[in-house]
């Protein structure tokens, strides 16, 4: 969903960099903490930048002045929360504008706030509210995955309507939107929900004690995956 460099008009490139910035700050400032306080947890902080990375690298065309590709965010967002995930996918997308000329540096605001902020916003309020209703955790991983990957599409569906809004208003081009991305969307966030269970559950396997640690899991949760592991 990297909308691509130039493609939004003036005054919306703007306004998406005024609301993405102080998330990202606020993002910093959190990922510093956890650097002092938490150093045990920054290969695990690694594993899921490479992960967004990675996956949000593999685009598929989907429509004039953007793309289809999954975003990997919620596996950072169930581990650190969504303002450290800004701060990794503002990373990730700026070597992606300028090295894969993929998205662009006009356009940074709207992607961060699409696929770095709204989609891990949403991905760990799925997880945090399917934890609590007792899901099982894998099911929870999957939810999260979806909505994170779902919720930036919509997100960017609705930056390119308010940009270029329908003669009939917004909401018709926002569907128009919608539906485009939609036919490679839909199956793609499926396809990152069940890659990132698979993720998921091998570190779960291997740093269970972390993930209980940064909340992720619950105490109780960690002598039974010890024992089965």
């Amino acid at each position: 969903m990297h909308i691509m460099e130039g493609f939004l008009p003036h005054p919306w490139w703007e306004i998406w960099f005024v609301l993405s910035l102080p998330v990202v700050a606020y993002g910093i400032k959190i990922a510093e903490n956890l650097a002092k306080d938490r150093r045990d947890a920054l290969p695990l902080l690694a594993v899921a930048g490479a992960f967004i990375f990675v996956l949000s690298s593999l685009k598929l065309p989907s429509m004039t002045g953007s793309s289809s590709h999954p975003t990997g965010t919620g596996l950072g967002a169930i581990f650190f929360g969504p303002a450290v995930t800004a701060v990794v996918s503002t990373v990730v997308l700026i070597y992606q504008a300028l090295f894969l000329a993929h998205g662009g540096i006009t356009t940074l605001g709207a992607n961060i706030f699409s696929m770095g902020i709204a989609g891990p916003a949403l991905g760990y309020v799925a997880y945090k509210g399917a934890t609590k209703l007792r899901l099982n955790l894998y099911a929870a991983v999957f939810l999260s995955a979806f909505t994170s990957d779902l919720t930036t599409y919509l997100t960017t569906a609705l930056q390119l309507a308010m940009a270029f809004p329908a003669a009939t208003g917004v909401w018709t081009s926002f569907q128009a939107f919608a539906t485009v991305f939609a036919i490679t969307q839909i199956p793609l966030a499926a396809m990152e929900g069940v890659v990132t269970t698979f993720i998921f559950r091998y570190l779960l396997r291997a740093r269970s004690d972390l993930l209980a640690r940064l909340k992720v899991i619950s105490e109780s949760s960690v002598k039974p995956m010890e024992v089965w592991n």
